[in-house]
This record gives structure tokens, C-alpha cells and sequence, in this order.
């Protein structure tokens, strides 16, 4: 059974933490161990050492004898020859895996139609070269998985960027966004972050994904950004839903692998269409009263014992529930008389799947609706 994570969307052969680009199929996450107080710490400090280390063997990896420099003049006419065929009038620009180590001498700022800038997969520490680039064009800055370590207070300077990328870098904190006014999607997964913060001049942002981070609280921070559609806070170390109530225009919510105990603080989420909380600590489903508008529910990996509260979830097409400890055919059926769109559902690895081997499928399509179409992946014939 997949469970969702968030991931960006600026490339078609991204992947991230989660799903994005392509929200329909999820990718898998693995499930997080729980850790807390000085455990997070000193785990904090292992996985920064182990990431020194690795940088170190990449280093090795990539320049055979003596590391260059990055103000080495080699380095920067090699740089240069990257863009030497690109089109001056260019409205797209894409580096990939190229082992890029400074931005400086490619001078992107020349190409004064760039629209979208996309540096993926290199090796950048610092980004302040952004300066040079036309801001007043510049709507996408693509930054994904290099080696940053805080946000330059000149991205702050792209004040016509919609889409921001930093995934996968080694970002503690927020900062130096408060120009981009226009933002609609920012991406930060796989990150060090662990307060949500300085985001409130953001009245635009549509999309935020936090995936991957160590943050351990909602912060109230939210309640300023009433335009997102689409959190995703998978694989952080959140105990509690908080400080969701202004987001009334949150269709997707993705808390996956953390460490709740209940669902809750969703009244006012009343547009909400998928809901992603699977690999938490889940023993009841209930919280969701109020969200009738819901077409997918995730619950994989709780500790779930039966289905309830959810026949008023007319709209509900997907309910996925593997791993739980779900032991009863009828109560399934019950739970879900009145979800008669209900089209795709995972039982696998419950009790009343291990116990049933032959006649679990047979007996799930026998208690659910005639609109059933797929039983944990796999098409009904």
C-alpha cells in the first residue's frame, strides 16, 4: 500500500519526500522511528556528522588528486563553458548534475529573458550570485539537492518568483523570503528545519512542502497563510494537529510518518479532499465531522482496530488502511455502506486479511459497494 510524501514539482524527473510532482501515485515513505527530547539531539548531530563525512568522500569521488578551490580560475572557465551554447534570448535554463560548485562565472544574470532557472543536483554552498539575475522575469529558481546551508538574503531580491525549490539541501531556517510576495510554491524537503517561521508576508503560497525536516510542532505561524491548498508535513516529529483553523482553502494534507495520536483541529478545514496520516500512533478514527468533501484517506501503519465515522464521506473514493489491526468483514462494510463512489481500498496486513488469505477478497467485495474496483492494488476481474 503506498503512502504519500511530498515532493517538487518544477521538473518531471523529480522525486522528493513525498509525492509531488504528480500527486496521484504517492511514492513510499519509510516509516520513522520515534525519538524524543535528547534523543532527536544526539540523532541531530549523528546524521550532521555522517553528512560531513559523505561530503568528504564525494569530494574524493568527484576531482581526482588535489580538491580545486571554488575561487580557482579552472573552476570558473569550466562554469562558463556550460552556457557558452545555450541562446542568449532564452527563456529556460537547465543545469543539471554537473557538479557545478559556484554559480559566479556562468553569469546566468546575461540571459535577461530567463523565466525559469533550474540548477538541480550540483554542488552549491552559496547562491548569492542570484543578485545578477532579472528579477523582474525570473518566476522559477530550481535549487534542488545541492549543498546550502541558509537561504541568501538575494533570493529575497527575485521578488517575481512563484516557485522555489531548495529540497534537499542543509537548510536550518527560514529566512530572507519576505519580498517574494508572488510565491505560490515552495518547496523545502529533506531539510534541517525545525520551526515553521517567517512566512507571513506570504499571502499568496498555495503549496508548502516541509517534508523530511525535524520539526516538532505546528506553529501558529499557519493561521497567516489562509491561500494554502496543499501542506505537506511528512516524516517530522509533529505530535499534535494545531493551528490549521484559518486554512480554509486546504485541499491536501499530508502528515505521514510522525508521531500523532489523534485527529484533530480539522473543523475548519472544510474543503479538504485527501488526507494523508499514515505511520503515526492511531488507535481511533474520528476528527473528521466536518470534512465531508474528502476523496482519500490514508491510515496505513496505525494501530487502528475498526472503521468508523466515516458514512457521511459520500465523496470518499480511496480509503487506504494496510497494517492496522482491523479484524472484522461486517464492521468494514458498515463503515462504509454510504461511501458509494468508494472505488480503491488497501486491507492488506490486518488482521482480516492475514486471518482470510483465501476468501479476503472475495468477502471485501462481497461487504462493499458495486462501484469497488481495486482491493490493495490489484484490479477486481
Amino acid at each position: 500500500m503506498p503512502a504519500v510524501e511530498s515532493q517538487p514539482k518544477m521538473d518531471e524527473n523529480v522525486s522528493a519526500v513525498s509525492p509531488e510532482p504528480n500527486h496521484e501515485q504517492p511514492a513510499q515513505v519509510e516509516e520513522e522511528e520515534v525519538l524524543s527530547g535528547t534523543d532527536d539531539e544526539a540523532a541531530d548531530d549523528e546524521e550532521d556528522q555522517q553528512e560531513q563525512d559523505v561530503g568528504k568522500e564525494l569530494d574524493k569521488k568527484h576531482y581526482t588528486g588535489n580538491i580545486i578551490d571554488d575561487d580557482h580560475p579552472d573552476v570558473y572557465e569550466a562554469d562558463a563553458d556550460l552556457t557558452k551554447n545555450i541562446p542568449i534570448d532564452t527563456d529556460y535554463i537547465e543545469l543539471i548534475h554537473l557538479k557545478i560548485r559556484s554559480l559566479k562565472d556562468l553569469q546566468l544574470g546575461r540571459f535577461k529573458n530567463a523565466e525559469s532557472i533550474c540548477l538541480r543536483q550540483n554542488l552549491l554552498e552559496s547562491v548569492s550570485d542570484v543578485k545578477h539575475y532579472n528579477a523582474e522575469k525570473l518566476v522559477e529558481l530550481d535549487l534542488y539537492d545541492n549543498r546550502i546551508d541558509h537561504i541568501s538574503s538575494h533570493i529575497n531580491e527575485l521578488v517575481n518568483l512563484t516557485t522555489l525549490d531548495l529540497s534537499f539541501n542543509k537548510i536550518k531556517n527560514i529566512k530572507n523570503l519576505d519580498n517574494l510576495v508572488k510565491l505560490e510554491n515552495l518547496y523545502l524537503i529533506q531539510n534541517k528545519i525545525s520551526d515553521i517561521k517567517n512566512l507571513s508576508t506570504l499571502q499568496n503560497l498555495k503549496n508548502l512542502e516541509l517534508g523530511g525536516n525535524r520539526i516538532q510542532t505546528i506553529s501558529a505561524e499557519l493561521l497567516t497563510l489562509p491561500s494554502i491548498e496543499k501542506l505537506w508535513l511528512g516524516k517530522n516529529r509533529i505530535t499534535k494537529l494545531e493551528n490549521l483553523d484559518k486554512l480554509k482553502n486546504l485541499k491536501i494534507l499530508s502528515i505521514q510518518s510522525n508521531r500523532i495520536s489523534k485527529i484533530e483541529g480539522l473543523e475548519h478545514c472544510e474543503n479538504l479532499e485527501e488526507f494523508y496520516i499514515s505511520h503515526n500512533n492511531l488507535t481511533k478514527l474520528e476528527g473528521l465531522d466536518k470534512n465531508v468533501k474528502l476523496t482519500t484517506i490514508d491510515i496505513t501503519g496505525n494501530k487502528i482496530q475498526k472503521l468508523e465515522n466515516l458514512d457521511h464521506l459520500e465523496e470518499l473514493t480511496d480509503l487506504w488502511a494496510s497494517s492496522n489491526l482491523i479484524e472484522d468483514f461486517e464492521n468494514i462494510g458498515q463503515a462504509l455502506k454510504n461511501c458509494k463512489q468508494i472505488d480503491t481500498v488497501y486491507f492488506e496486513n490486518n488482521p482480516v486479511h492475514l486471518k482470510n488469505l483465501t476468501s479476503y477478497r472475495r468477502k471485501i467485495k462481497l461487504y462493499l459497494n458495486p462501484s469497488l474496483t481495486k482491493i490493495d492494488a490489484t484490479y477486481i476481474q
